[in-house]
């Protein structure tokens, strides 16, 4: 062996060693690469695991004690005021049964899809909308925040319609109602009627004057409405007593709010068709103004009252579908649901549009009493002459197809003059094309109507009873939007937000 070849096999051991250091020291890398790879993958199937089976927290959260409940639930948010005196006027004034047309396409092309989006990502990641946007990305949990925001607004707002609807309720239990005739002012030496109220009418007076006791101007500040306030109270206690317990309180409530609506719809529906002037109403808003229907302006108000009608972006139709089974068919839910807020806006317009055709038939009674009188005047002046009227015609009785053949001929007659006599034509088309929509329709209109009714304080407790129960539904849909995502983000006890207490807690436990 060479001399130096002790220091040649020293050399190449040590390459081998080197060289195992090396293998030994990849394996060590490759293997922690794959172990932070399977920590990764199983963070993964932990977070679907968390989706699909539901963690511990989810375990505790609360569920629907049926499937009924939570069916009433959807629909008493999702059926509220607007259904009653927006859906009608919107009808009325953009094509009658047109309109129809239009508001369908969009509930079956924007409205259901969209619907079943919130449902069934309320039901699969059961969290209220500021959790699921967070889940979605933690950058989009703004709008989260966002649209918590809107429901408190919406909440201020609705609950104050329900104070109204409250007040007119506990008015309405006397004979007359209060609303039903001008009042009387008693001066020194005689009595005459309130002059504003004679210009006007008594139900605009009443709601002007006596409900909202506004003032003559905005720079007038009227003091504080005791009434009003007073009833505004009650209806924010009515809302926390119902939300105190969450879902296991306003569910068993929805029962009532979201059926009683349907009885004094079919109710009032009945009763209007046995009204004389009902069926002009009922056809005028089923006769198509094809023209309108071609209008953009048209479309793009079906597809504001589709996201309104179905509360879509508020985030309470998340909460209520945040507290279903991750296996329940919310397919069936969202079809079925929006089926039904269609169903009830088209049975809402027949009672609206019967009712305003039995007031504008008594409305078209009275502008021809007043106006035959004027003729009968004129004839006893001279300005008209007799042989112009058919000798038929009545004026002590005269109907409505003789007083517009009488005005015609008049007109005719007094081409030149015809203006400054001061009649008018009469058309009940006229009192039904005036477009009336939210507060004017419910408590103008719609009070103005009913004191013709038979039995009148009975139909007005419960139509604005009705309007109790619609706003109450649609105010447990918001305010679970509210509580909802601030509970599930926070981790705060529910309690503070529903005003719940232990005293009232052992209360509803007897």
């Amino acid at each position: 062996m060479p001399k130096n070849s002790k220091v040649t096999k020293r050399e190449l051991d040590d390459d081998v060693v080197d060289s195992v250091k090396d293998l030994l020291s990849n394996e060590d890398s490759c293997e922690e690469s794959f172990k932070k790879s399977e920590l990764m993958v199983q963070d993964d199937l932990d977070k679907d695991r968390d989706i699909e089976d539901g963690s511990d927290i989810d375990d505790e959260r609360p569920a629907w004690n049926s499937k009924l409940q939570y069916i009433l639930a959807q629909v008493g948010f999702s059926v509220g005021l607007g259904n009653v005196w927006r859906f009608p006027y919107l009808c009325q004034k953009n094509g009658g049964g047109a309109y129809l047309v239009p508001y369908l396409i969009l509930l079956l092309v924007i409205g259901i899809p969209l619907f079943f989006l919130e449902l069934s990502v309320g039901q699969r990641i059961r969290r209220g909308s500021i959790g699921v946007w967070n889940y979605i990305s933690p950058k989009m949990g703004g709008i989260g925040f966002s649209s918590c925001i809107v429901c408190l607004f919406v909440a201020l707002y609705y609950n104050v319609i329900i104070g109204w609807s409250l007040f007119y309720f506990s008015q309405s239990f006397q004979h007359p109602l209060p609303w039903d005739q001008c009042p009387l002012v008693k001066n020194a030496s005689y009595t005459y009627i309130e002059p504003e109220c004679e210009k006007s009418s008594a139900t605009t007076y009443y709601w002007y004057r006596e409900a909202l006791n506004i003032s003559n101007s905005i720079t007038e500040g009227g003091g504080l409405n005791w009434k009003m306030t007073l009833c505004l109270l009650a209806a924010w206690i009515m809302v926390c007593l119902a939300m105190i317990k969450g879902i296991q309180s306003s569910g068993k409530v929805m029962y009532f709010s979201s059926l009683f609506p349907y009885v004094v719809l079919t109710c009032f529906l009945v009763r209007a068709l046995l009204l004389n002037g009902s069926i002009d109403g009922i056809r005028h808003m089923f006769t198509p103004k094809l023209e309108i229907m071609l209008e953009p302006k048209v479309w793009r108000e079906a597809a504001t009252q589709v996201f309104f009608a179905l509360g879509l972006g508020f985030g309470g139709v998340i909460a209520f579908s945040s507290y279903n089974k991750r296996d329940n068919n919310c397919h069936f839910d969202a079809v079925l649901v929006s089926l039904i807020n269609f169903f009830t806006s088209v049975l809402a317009t027949l009672v609206v549009f019967a009712v305003l055709g039995f007031k504008a038939n008594i409305m078209n009674e009275s502008c021809i009493s007043e106006n035959a009188g004027k003729i009968v005047r004129l004839l006893q002046a001279g300005n008209l002459s007799h042989s112009v009227i058919p000798h038929h015609v009545n004026f002590s009785s005269i109907t409505a197809q003789d007083y517009e053949l009488v005005y015609d001929i008049i007109k005719k007659v007094k081409e030149e003059e015809f203006d400054a006599l001061g009649l008018a034509a009469c058309q009940i088309e006229d009192e039904l094309d005036k477009s009336v929509q939210g507060t004017g329709l419910a408590f103008i209109a719609f009070t103005e109507a009913m004191t013709h009714f038979p039995a009148s304080p009975f139909w007005s407790v419960m139509f604005f009873l009705m309007l109790v129960n619609l706003g109450l539904g649609s105010m447990f849909g918001t305010i679970e939007g509210i509580t909802t995502p601030i509970v599930d983000t926070f981790k705060i006890r529910k309690e503070p937000l529903t005003g719940k207490s232990k005293s009232l807690n052992k209360l509803f436990l007897l």
